[in-house]
């Protein structure tokens, strides 16, 4: 099982399915979380040593979408507000406890756990770990501001909210600009924006493209991403990773393409090694773009995913 030098003994993981998709307007995504805990996700983590908890699935019932017009451009606003700040609030109690939660998603928009929910997790973690770096695995680079994107989709936005950066939207004033743009680095990015890239310049964010990994390969790549937002390997690291990061013949429900399965899991892997993860992120688990076979495949390696950051070695 990994050691860790910031998750209290008994290691305890702490499953937090968010079954949400209010951050993009595709199907299936909120989907995901369901059916990697239909998997036996839970058993999975218990075998490779860890106490979990898992409650349920977090139900968005009462937060309705009704009487939630466009801001500008940007869809569900409230929405996506209200569902993100509720998963922080969740997310912010395990990480008081020292407990290690995984976040299964729905959209990136979670990822706001600080990845839409994303914003609402990192903004907790940054409290609980001020010092925290961010390992954002993503096709996406989900930087675009009110200012520059061109969907409207929360999902494409969670960082440029905890960067602080672009026009304010008052929907989403809980979110503390809390993350410096040397503490998060991104590995896998394939589709970005013209107005992200011009932000990732602007911001000098650290960015590994899939020519990077195709250059260096992916162990010298996670060696100069953790070089560059964790030097002396001793800050809490946050691992985001959006399961459309990877190649459709690997997932194939994620409807994009990228990294191997191997890449994607020694990422994973590396992290576990460093014995700093305290946050882990799975995202965009997509049941509803393939076929049952695919869609099971596509599953297994979201659970797959979990077990390599949580401990699980090939020997």
């Amino acid at each position: 099982m990994a050691t860790g030098k910031f998750i209290v003994e008994p290691k305890t993981a702490a499953i937090v399915g968010c079954p949400f998709s209010g951050g993009q307007p595709r199907v299936g995504v909120d989907r995901g979380p369901i059916h990697m805990v239909e998997a036996g996700l839970v058993n999975q983590l218990v075998d490779l040593g860890w106490k979990v908890k898992f409650d349920g699935h977090h139900q968005f019932e009462e937060i309705s979408a009704a009487d939630d017009p466009p801001i500008g451009i940007l869809k569900n606003p409230r929405l996506v507000s209200r569902v993100t700040e509720s998963v922080a609030n969740v997310v912010g109690g395990h990480a008081k406890r020292g407990e290690l939660p995984i976040t299964l998603g729905g959209d990136h928009s979670l990822a706001r756990h600080g990845h839409d929910l994303w914003d609402a997790e990192a903004y907790v973690w940054y409290r609980a770990y001020p010092d925290a770096c961010v390992i954002w695995v993503d096709a996406h680079a989900d930087i675009n501001t009110a200012d520059s994107t061109d969907s409207g989709n929360i999902h494409g936005m969670p960082v440029s909210f905890l960067l602080g950066i672009g026009t304010k939207v008052p929907e989403f004033s809980w979110v503390q600009p809390l993350l410096k743009p040397e503490r998060i680095v991104y590995i896998g990015l394939r589709d970005v924006d013209a107005g992200e890239k011009r932000i990732l310049r602007e911001n000098n964010i650290k960015a590994f493209s899939m020519h990077e990994v195709d250059k260096y390969g992916i162990g010298r790549v996670v060696e100069m991403a953790l070089d560059h937002v964790n030097p002396r390997r001793d800050l809490p690291i946050h691992l985001s990773f959006d399961v459309d990061a990877l190649d459709p013949s690997v997932a194939p429900s994620t409807g994009s393409w990228g990294l191997t399965f191997r890449e994607g899991h020694y990422i994973c892997e590396a992290i576990c090694e460093t014995g700093l993860l305290v946050a882990l992120d799975i995202m965009e688990v997509n049941p509803s773009l393939a076929d049952a076979a695919s869609v099971q495949q596509t599953v297994a390696v979201g659970c797959s995913l979990v077990r390599s950051a949580m401990g699980e070695t090939l020997l």
